[in-house]
């Protein structure tokens, strides 16, 4: 099976790309399941419902967020009304939505997602290590689902590198979110998982973070603020992974994916 996850879409930049692009990905490397980060969709903050169907139209069959998934209070219900749209299971069970999830692929297989934030430099949160677990239960990789993703959304590389060995062998992949900085560690653990640290967003990098550069620099210059933060509108970078998948749901492969814009291109082999 050949799955697609796609870093933290950073504004309108992101997502024009993003949804341009997704259709054609998918036929050209006859993609059987995506995921798309959402969390900075809106402005850079959060997700609507509208945006969510945006990009459920143009290919994703989930979407994941983190720490951002509620900024945009008036959008909040569609946590409760989309069932592909996550929030991570370690926020709070008050919380509208869910964490995890069972779907299906395009060619039938079933696949569980699991999303989960970190806790070191995050807001508070429960254990990360735990919640997945318990979202896991009796489900196993190659029996009751075809492939495990997990999209692991937090700041530190160490952390995120301890969730990669703490799930080898258990789930077909673990993928860092959140840094909007893809790494160069992609590679499947000795036990057949999948692994970065970190994907990187989908957004103009020509910026501070997907960030339209004066304000962030004007705040560590000065330590005040002027202004809100507003997305970079350049020219995106589509930054992700491809996963493939064998029998028993274990990582054949795992390919960087940068697509346009100003990093250099990394693109899928078909």
């Amino acid at each position: 099976m050949k799955i697609a996850i796609f870093g933290d879409i950073v504004g309108r930049s992101g997502r024009r790309a993003l949804i341009e692009e997704l259709p054609r990905l998918r036929r050209r490397c006859a993609l059987d399941f995506v995921i798309v980060n959402v969390e900075n969709a809106a402005g850079g903050f959060g997700v609507t419902a509208e945006i969510a169907e945006a990009i459920i139209a143009a290919g994703a069959d989930v979407l994941t967020t983190g720490n951002h998934a509620f900024d945009q209070r008036d959008e909040i219900e569609v946590f409760r009304t989309e069932p592909r749209l996550l929030r991570p299971l370690n926020f709070p069970k008050s919380n509208p939505g869910r964490g995890a999830g069972v779907f299906e692929a395009k060619n039938g297989r079933q696949v569980l997602v699991l999303h989960a934030q970190g806790q070191i430099e995050m807001h508070p949160c429960d254990d990360p290590f735990a919640a997945i677990d318990a979202a896991m239960g009796p489900a196993a990789l190659g029996r009751e689902v075809d492939a495990i993703i997990v999209d692991f959304h937090a700041e530190a590389t160490s952390e995120k590198q301890a969730m990669g060995h703490y799930l080898d062998g258990r789930v077909s992949a673990v993928i860092g979110t959140h840094t909007h900085t893809p790494t160069a560690d992609d590679r499947v653990l000795a036990g057949g998982t999948a692994f970065m640290s970190d994907v990187g967003m989908c957004g103009d990098y020509d910026s501070v973070i997907g960030m339209e550069k004066s304000e962030p620099l004007n705040r560590f210059l000065t330590k005040m603020p002027t202004q809100r933060f507003q997305p970079a509108a350049g020219e995106a970078t589509l930054c992700g992974a491809m996963i493939e998948t064998d029998d028993r749901g274990r990582a054949a492969s795992i390919e960087a994916l940068r697509l346009g814009g100003l990093l250099k291109q990394s693109a899928p082999r078909g």
